[in-house]
């Protein structure tokens, strides 16, 4: 049910928030929630980005923001200082100062029907899509698997990829085939080579995830090579997670109807330009 327009404050989004992504989803490492400000203020302003940086946090307070909502926690790994020689410490004083408080939700956004993988699977029309991992329930858990609507060669999946993720400067990267048949297709939005041992990875015609290390890719490309495995699309982090920030943004507006929710469309990628050799 949504809240009352008139009484929002930080800890009614936070409630909001537990529901939509609840933090007991959250991986056990993760640091999801929330992260500054007073939950008696009030919040009539709310604005979405993947990531909490300066220019973000910028953003937020130029937008008359009362909260910031991101997807990855500024304060995943532990800090002995929030100082302002350091980009936390700047984020962290300028939302304070801008009276703007902090959430995030991480991993906990990642597992439910409609977070980062499930969005991207639904970009690609993947049909009978099922979570990689299955967590609390068995609609829940990291990635997704699913059916293309119709087979397409591994070429024009990266092609499609490439028109429905924001552009970076790393593009879509692939091993595999340009020509080679795809039907199965498994994703995770984010960092996902934690999964490649995932029997339902294994079993896919693709893997499409980012941040895909050397070694843990070319171990799956050779595996592929002598025996079954799928072929790799590795495309931006930031991109891949961008999506799901306007899913989330009806979902807040939908609960928090007297609440002004912005998206940003801030490229927080961190490459700036590749040189193609």
């Amino acid at each position: 049910m949504p809240l009352s327009p008139a009484a929002s404050t930080v800890a009614d989004v936070c409630t909001v928030v537990e529901r939509l992504w609840p933090i007991a989803g959250a991986e056990g490492w993760d640091a999801p929630g929330l992260l500054s400000g007073s939950p008696g203020a009030a919040v009539t302003s709310l604005h979405l980005a993947v990531d909490a940086v300066p220019d973000i946090a910028d953003e937020a307070v130029a937008a008359g923001a009362d909260l910031l909502l991101v997807h990855h926690p500024l304060l995943l790994r532990g800090v002995t200082s929030v100082a302002e020689d350091h980009y936390k410490g700047v984020v962290i004083a300028r939302l304070i100062r801008g009276g703007c408080a902090l959430i995030a939700a991480h991993t906990n956004a990642d597992i439910v029907e409609t977070g980062t993988s499930a969005v991207l699977a639904e970009h690609l029309g993947l049909v009978d899509a099922l979570p990689i991992t299955v967590g609390p329930t068995s609609s829940r858990g990291l990635g997704r698997v699913g059916r293309l609507p119709e087979p397409t060669t591994l070429g024009r999946l990266a092609r499609q990829l490439a028109e429905i993720l924001p552009a970076t400067a790393s593009g879509i990267r692939v091993a595999g085939d340009y020509d080679r048949l795809i039907e199965t297709v498994a994703l995770c939005s984010g960092a996902g080579d934690s999964l490649l041992a995932e029997a339902a990875v294994l079993a896919a015609d693709v893997y499409i995830t980012s941040d895909l290390r050397h070694h843990p890719a070319s171990e799956s490309r050779e595996n592929a090579k002598v025996g079954a495995g799928p072929a790799l699309i590795d495309v931006s982090h930031w991109a891949s997670e961008w999506l799901w920030l306007d899913v989330a943004a009806k979902e807040l507006r939908a609960a928090l109807p007297g609440v002004a929710v912005t998206v940003s469309d801030l490229r927080t990628d961190p490459w700036d330009f590749t040189i193609v050799q």
